[in-house]
């Protein structure tokens, strides 16, 4: 890296990530752990859009020394009169998945927070580092194209808040020299190499590999995003052309399409009938019974093979009756 502190234009960054600019009217939230990363991506805030943006730490309650570190977060916000808030999760630690459960935590309180002070956008420092690390455990789960996208730059995280992404396309070291070059004392959270995390061994994995380049991994994740935007237009249309509600029945023309489409009808259809998303796996599965003229059973939904398949809600038995097995 040059001497020279890189410096993004976040505003650009911004338009790019929202496919519009920032309106002069918005306010911005933006996440701030008080990693490097998130006081980077804060003192880019501040002087791109100055007198609308509010720092949010969020207090886990996970280690003893978290509160002091919001606190030193909030110190130096208030020493560049920048407004910030603590934000503090109540409620037990989790015993199990940790850092995903924590991970809906600070969403939820987040996008609370937002809603309740009229913030439309709150902006998070993932970078490309991230973007490159998501893309390898993936790969290593055998995630279909959706989950190989990656981090996405923008998407909806409650009905009028958007969650912005802006610098997908920075390095890691780029952030943590700006952030100490404007001052900022960056907080080290242990978590961060914690072995009993899937990100740390991944992390471990780029940072001793020179051969896997991150900003060519995060590239590829870009490009897969743009592969399944496309992909979810089609879908779009397939739904609107291929399949039709009878009776509290969906019915599903797959014939003669791809795969990866067939797949998302099935998808939307299982989860419109289900309330509720299921595992692509599953789905493939499912999928493939169907094709090969079999019916089967997800998420309390019957699917029946033949020319048109037909998905439906399974019924409970009537009193006194017999309950209805189970396709195999």
């Amino acid at each position: 890296m040059s001497g020279q502190t890189v410096r993004p234009d976040l505003a650009a960054l911004m338009a790019a990530a929202l496919g519009r600019p920032v309106a002069p009217d918005e306010h911005l939230a933006v996440a701030t752990s008080g990693g490097p990363d998130s006081l980077a991506l804060l003192s880019l805030a501040a002087a791109a859009f100055p007198g609308r943006v509010t720092a949010l730490t969020v207090d886990h309650r996970l280690r003893p020394a978290a509160a002091a570190e919001a606190a030193g977060v909030a110190a130096q916000c208030a020493a560049r009169a920048i407004a910030h808030h603590i934000l503090v999760r109540d409620g037990p630690g989790f015993a199990s998945n940790v850092q995903a459960r924590a991970r809906a935590a600070r969403y939820d309180l987040l996008g609370e927070w937002c809603v309740q002070h009229c913030h439309g956008l709150l902006i998070t420092a993932h970078h490309a580092d991230d973007q490159a690390e998501t893309l390898l455990m993936r790969l290593n789960r055998a995630s279909g194209s959706e989950g190989l996208a990656g981090i996405r730059a923008a998407r909806l995280l409650r009905p009028g808040v958007t969650l912005v992404r802006p610098l997908l396309d920075c390095c890691k070291v780029d952030l943590a020299a700006l952030a100490s070059a404007d001052g900022w004392q960056a907080v080290d959270d242990p978590a961060n190499r914690d072995p009993r995390h899937d990100r740390t061994a991944v992390r471990a994995l780029l940072a001793t590999n020179p051969a896997l380049d991150v900003g060519a991994l995060a590239a590829s994740a870009a490009h897969l995003a743009a592969d399944a935007e496309a992909l979810a237009w089609a879908a779009d249309l397939a739904w609107a052309g291929r399949v039709r509600a009878a009776d509290g029945a969906l019915l599903v023309d797959a014939a003669g399409l791809p795969s990866a489409l067939v797949q998302r009808l099935l998808a939307r259809a299982v989860e419109t009938l289900a309330g509720r998303p299921s595992r692509g796996s599953d789905i493939a599965r499912l999928a493939a019974r169907l094709g090969g003229g079999a019916s089967g059973t997800l998420a309390g939904i019957v699917a029946r093979p033949g020319p048109i398949w037909q998905l439906s809600v399974t019924r409970p038995p009537q009193k006194g009756g017999k309950r209805p097995q189970k396709p195999a």
